[in-house]
């Protein structure tokens, strides 16, 4: 080989070797740009950490957030109208139970009673405290007690407590199975809760409180698990309290200079230099001026009015964007949040409300099977044993399962009713929806819902009227009047 050949470069892809191509395979390191340290971002990503769950929610923590959200909530508006809208379409009038039983008369049983029992413990009140508790503590609790004052043959009760009081003692602080008031089983599951006595923020609290051990079946809590691992909660605002204070400083600061502007009438000024020939005028003196006078300078000076420049342009899409921000982290449209939908039409409302619809049922099931079915399988062993049950051995049988029902509520308003009457009658007619789930929209149950329609039309007919007569006749058929700002169709 010569001098020439040996210096000839070479292709590291393709080789030739014993009359074949041969590919030399080379290593490629791939690279994240989000994964790169560097001066740019080396300050944004300083609070990054790899701590687990229930280290990064440690109740010092938690105990910081909690007391920063329930600020927030007590003194900022929007805050308390987000949190109280959240609970009032979350849980409204409250739940309302079905069974579904073969026994009709059972079913019809049962339901009233735990109806009278449910308006008896303030039911619904109870669970819209959870849930507001649930965004702006991050976590709500309550014990099912017995309450030998109530009016119900069931003494079951619901007695809520605050996360503050649900704490570990001093001594199991360290021990690997107990999550700050949570002890543990073998399998990672919560089965002991200890909750202090009175509330360590209360005047009656000492450090030599009593704490009591609450079995996990007779403690319902309800919170959010954002990673796996996880067994307390954070405010679910939590991401929206450096906005909230944000959405504060600006509203002050836009106030303040408007105030700032209107405090001044006007200025002296003069264009001639220092020791020149205009009068002298005492620095920062200030000069009393009467409505419709005519009013004499000092010689060289002349007056300028404050142009008041707040607030500014820029002031309402401000809050606009912040609260839309805010608002995202609990799928809240902003309209919902901000209670204005004036830059709203038809289509977008509808839009937007799809997601924070979806949401709300999603909280609805989560509450129905963290809570309500909780509740429901205590109450029916405990009802099973009174005298007012007409059956002997409980409903939910030796393998205390719950027997089959459904929970019920409060159906979300349509923007426009006729709309929404057409496409379900439209449903009903081509069989894709059935009467079952067209009321459960509404948050009734289809089943009393045909027999107080059957005991109407017994009435009519006893009375010798017919639907035709008995309904209010229809309104001539017209176009239809657009809604405010309807600019798109639907």
């Amino acid at each position: 080989m010569t001098a020439a050949a040996e210096k000839k470069p070479v292709h590291l892809s393709a080789m030739h070797s014993q009359g074949r191509l041969r590919t030399i395979p080379v290593r490629v390191r791939a690279r994240f740009d989000s994964a790169a340290t560097n001066e740019d971002n080396r300050r944004h990503w300083a609070n990054a950490d790899a701590l687990s769950a229930d280290s990064a929610a440690s109740a010092e923590v938690r105990r910081t957030l909690r007391n920063r959200s329930r600020y927030e909530v007590a003194n900022n508006s929007y805050a308390r109208g987000i949190v109280l809208t959240l609970a009032n379409d979350t849980i409204g009038t409250g739940p309302r139970l079905q069974m579904l039983l073969e026994a009709d008369s059972l079913n019809r049983e049962v339901e009233r009673q735990f109806d009278l029992w449910a308006q008896e413990v303030s039911l619904a009140e109870k669970l819209r405290t959870m849930r507001m508790a649930r965004a702006q503590d991050g976590e709500a609790f309550a014990i099912l007690v017995n309450n030998p004052g109530m009016d119900h043959s069931v003494k079951l009760d619901m007695r809520l407590i605050e996360a503050d009081q649900v704490t570990s003692p001093m001594g199991n602080i360290l021990d690997p199975n107990e999550v700050d008031g949570i002890r543990l089983d073998v399998y990672g599951y919560p089965s002991v809760y200890h909750v202090l006595t009175e509330h360590p923020g209360g005047n009656t609290w000492n450090f030599t409180d009593d704490i009591t051990d609450i079995p996990a079946s007779s403690m319902v809590h309800l919170f959010r698990q954002e990673r796996p691992g996880q067994h307390r909660g954070i405010p679910e605002i939590t991401p929206a309290l450096p906005l909230f204070a944000q959405l504060r400083r600006f509203t002050l600061a836009v106030l303040s200079a408007a105030e700032a502007a209107a405090d001044f009438a006007g200025i002296l000024y003069t264009d001639a230099p220092a020791s020149g020939e205009a009068d002298a005028v005492e620095p920062m003196d200030s000069i009393e001026l009467e409505r419709n006078m005519l009013l004499t300078m000092p010689g060289g000076w002349k007056m300028s009015q404050v142009e008041p420049m707040q607030p500014t342009t820029t002031y309402a899409e401000f809050k606009k964007e912040i609260l839309n921000e805010i608002a995202r982290c609990l799928n809240m449209p902003f309209n919902v949040a901000a209670g204005n939908s004036s830059g709203y039409n038809y289509a977008s409302g509808r839009l937007d409300h799809q997601t924070y619809f979806k949401a709300i049922r999603v909280d609805q099931t989560f509450f129905a099977g963290r809570v309500l079915d909780r509740i429901l399988a205590a109450w029916l062993w405990e009802y099973s044993l009174t005298p007012d049950a007409t059956f002997d051995h409980p409903l939910t049988g030796a393998s205390r399962l719950l027997p089959t029902h459904q929970w019920f509520w409060d159906g979300m308003e349509h923007v426009d009713p006729a709309k929404e009457a057409n496409a379900q009658e439209t449903r009903l007619k081509n069989y894709t929806t059935t009467l079952a789930q067209e009321y459960a929209r509404q948050g009734k149950d289809w089943e009393a819902e045909l027999r107080q329609r059957a005991r109407e039309r017994a009435l009519m007919k006893e009375l010798g009227l017919d639907d035709a007569q008995s309904l209010p006749k229809a309104a001539a058929p017209g176009p239809a009047e657009p809604l405010a700002g309807d600019t798109e169709g639907d």
